[in-house]
């Protein structure tokens, strides 16, 4: 069947960061499971001049490709809802796929669940609170590995790599490298900010593989997270050396699939011990790679997701379609352009101009979701005729 699927090609919609884990996870697994997958890059920065055009070019994509679903990510405020009453008018079914639902659910999930005919979340304990705001049509999941890049485990004498990590820097996975070193244990790092830089997408498998231990930060704001790449270094090959997140020991055996530390000395200690002892970090890697082959792949996670969307497809309420007085309401008149100068002009004094227009753009979207909450996702919310752009 045809899928639309309306999230970033790229991380955070900007080419300069590689694949995006979405993309790179949905999309070739919809195609192995013999869809016809059609993309829609709702992130991208430098595509899309207003919200407007965004939203008017989706909802055309949608009428005249006429997809059986549409799995949408959504970024911020993006995709308004009244595009997405206007696509399930169409009688075309939604599933929304949620990121850090930790957090997020309160600034933006539970108001854009009501919109959709399935939403996934992958926190055990934000479920109740769907629940409680009565909110029925949500599925818990989870992110997984790709078929694609799953691979055999190598054994540690002939990895290249003692030790890696593979994601973006920021300033305390910075620090934990540094303070990692002062006890004796050097990382290679790569991705976005390192000295290596980004790499390819298709890279980053090898790179796991090769390397006797993979450390994964799970840290977030809020609580740390399972992240892909939990499930994507055991697919790959590799021995998993993680932070601990709420609900991991659901997926694996901590200590016989993968590894767990709590902090950085235990973290020095557990990389120390296995690289002295390669038959038991080769045994774990062998089972973390079954464990994850048999039952965490994004096959599986979508086959199940597709499933519940379309049992539940016009099981929820649709607006009446208003999607022309959307448009007309998402204008920035003299009042607004000159309170967003104002903002603009302090924050770059502060941060310079690209940080001062990101620092500006939050401060509306967090007094936003706050006071006017699902408002904030509708064409005439303030954060988006305010600040077109992200970044």
């Amino acid at each position: 069947m045809k899928v639309l699927c309306v999230f970033g090609q790229y991380q955070y919609g900007n080419e300069k960061r590689g694949l995006g884990t979405e993309y790179g996870a949905f999309v070739p697994a919809l195609e192995r499971l013999g869809h016809d997958v059609l993309l829609f890059d709702s992130w991208h920065q430098q595509k899309w001049t207003s919200h407007a055009a965004l939203n008017e070019a989706l909802l055309d994509l949608a009428r005249r490709a006429r997809p059986a679903l549409m799995l949408f990510v959504p970024y911020l405020y993006e995709v308004w809802i009244e595009t997405l009453d206007a696509i399930r008018a169409e009688g075309i079914p939604v599933a929304c796929w949620t990121t850090d639902d930790s957090w997020k659910y309160d600034q933006s999930s539970r108001f854009l669940a009501p919109h959709v005919d399935a939403i996934a979340t992958t926190y055990a304990s934000v479920v109740p609170k769907y629940h409680a705001d009565r909110i029925e049509h949500v599925i818990l999941s989870q992110w997984a590995a790709s078929s694609a890049a799953l691979a055999e485990p190598l054994p540690a004498a002939n990895c290249r790599y003692p030790i890696s990590f593979v994601g973006t820097a920021n300033a305390e996975r910075r620090k934990r490298v540094e303070e990692l070193a002062q006890r004796g244990v050097a990382v290679e790092c790569f991705g976005h900010g390192w000295p290596r830089g980004a790499v390819a997408a298709e890279e980053i498998p090898r790179i796991i593989r090769g390397s006797v231990i993979s450390l994964n930060f799970a840290t977030s704001y809020g609580e740390n997270q399972i992240k892909a790449r939990t499930f994507e270094v055991p697919g790959a090959g590799g021995f998993l050396l993680t932070d601990p997140a709420a609900d991991l020991e659901r997926f694996y055996r901590i200590g016989e699939e993968i590894e767990v530390y709590r902090d950085l000395d235990e973290l020095a200690a557990k990389a120390k011990h296995y690289l002295a002892d390669s038959a038991a970090r080769d045994r774990i890697a062998r089972a973390g790679h079954e464990r994850t082959r048999r039952e965490h792949t994004y096959e599986q996670r979508l086959t199940e997701l597709i499933d519940f969307a379309l049992q539940r497809k016009n099981l929820q309420a649709i607006e009446l379609p208003a999607f022309d007085e959307a448009m007309a309401r998402h204008t920035t008149p003299l009042p607004m352009r000159a309170i967003r100068s104002l903002m603009l002009g302090a924050a770059s004094l502060v941060w310079g101009r690209e940080r001062g227009y990101a620092a500006a753009r939050r401060l509306v979207y967090e007094i936003s979701w706050r006071l006017a909450g699902a408002k904030t996702y509708r064409a005439s919310g303030w954060p988006g005729r305010m600040y077109p752009r992200y970044f």
